[in-house]
């Protein structure tokens, strides 16, 4: 293959530089930078619109990377099925490097990523993936039945709600990342192995 993918453009639009920024945005960038090793390439395509960025990380952040109700791993979890099922590259990728990290098993973390059903995964692991899967393919579909698998697997409604929330927020982000071709650093792809 001659294709050199790190030569690629990140996003369809044109991405704001270090003078261009604003502050906010490029205070985020140095502490990517800084925990990180490297600036996540959404953090670059989005921040074309600063305002809309920050306030779009901001939640993510509270969803994904604050102490919530579900476990870092499950909400993960859920991040890679709804891509995968959306067919989303970067979040896929991305995603699936943090849930490598999180449960330290890239077996299972791949095979979520690829077909949630053949993956090793708990009942409980199961019933929030099959209700994120009705949930992103099938959202008129949905009715109050929909919560009991979740709620004979022990999860509360808080559980549930923050299910909700995190699968919401990975339909629209996938659908910003896809509709720009938002590409995902090289660095995911080695993460959790």
């Amino acid at each position: 293959m001659t294709h050199n993918p790190d030569a690629a453009p990140i996003s369809f639009l044109p991405l704001p530089t270090e003078d261009t920024a604003p502050e906010g945005v490029r205070r985020l960038w140095n502490k990517a930078q800084a925990n990180l090793g490297f600036v996540p390439n959404v953090f670059r395509a989005q921040a074309l619109n600063g305002e809309q960025f920050l306030a779009w990380w901001g939640y993510f952040n509270l969803l994904l990377n604050k102490e919530g109700f579900l476990t870092v791993a499950e909400r993960e979890l859920l991040a890679v099925v709804v891509s995968s099922l959306n067919r989303c590259v970067y979040c896929a990728v991305s995603h699936g490097a943090a849930l490598r990290e999180a449960t330290g098993d890239a077996r299972t973390a791949d095979g979520a990523a690829v077909n949630w059903r053949q993956a090793a995964l708990s009942p409980r692991e199961q019933a929030m993936c099959a209700y994120a899967e009705k949930l992103t393919l099938r959202p008129a579909e949905m009715t109050e039945a929909d919560l009991a698998p979740l709620r004979g697997e022990g999860l509360s409604d808080a559980q549930i709600l923050e299910l909700v929330q995190v699968v919401g927020m990975f339909n629209l982000t996938n659908r910003v990342s896809s509709a720009l071709g938002f590409v995902p650093n090289a660095e995911y792809h080695m993460m959790g192995r």
